[in-house]
């Protein structure tokens, strides 16, 4: 029996969190989807300090770089320094294809790297390889 995978997706913008949930909707994706608007709140999410938004295990994190209050990278920073998610499941999904950040994410060992698609389809296809790869993982039970 596998267990459920939430999903943290960490995005200030409306539309491509509207994006993210249509595309799991037209791939029949139905593991549960929490929203972080910045840094700040995933790590307050992640960290209980909302108990009305605690995000259980296992978990995945999708990831924007370019963000108000505190960035991509900040974050994979702090959630790196925290025991219970150096090893998290992170994937960043961003406009950015500057060299650096790239450079930044994988030094600070997330899953994948993806450059968001400019279609709505690209950007389904995008999701459903990520759906298929959740689901061909071992997610440990932090």
């Amino acid at each position: 029996m596998t267990n459920l995978i939430h999903i943290l997706l960490v995005e200030d913008d409306e539309v491509d969190i509207m994006n993210v949930q249509r595309a799991f909707k037209k791939n029949n994706i139905s593991n549960p989807l929490h929203v972080a608007r910045n840094g700040v709140e995933a790590l307050d999410m992640l960290q209980g300090k909302h108990m009305d938004k605690v995000i259980p295990t296992p978990r995945v994190i999708l990831l924007d770089i370019n963000m108000p209050r505190m960035g991509g990278i900040e974050f994979l920073t702090e959630l790196r320094k925290l025991p219970e998610h150096k090893s998290a499941s992170v994937f960043v999904m961003t406009t950015s294809n500057e060299e650096s950040d790239k450079v930044a994410a994988y030094n600070l060992n997330v899953a994948g790297y993806i450059l968001k698609p400019l279609s709505f389809e690209g950007f389904t296809s995008a999701v459903s390889i990520l759906n298929h790869y959740w689901h061909l993982c071992e997610m440990p039970q932090v």
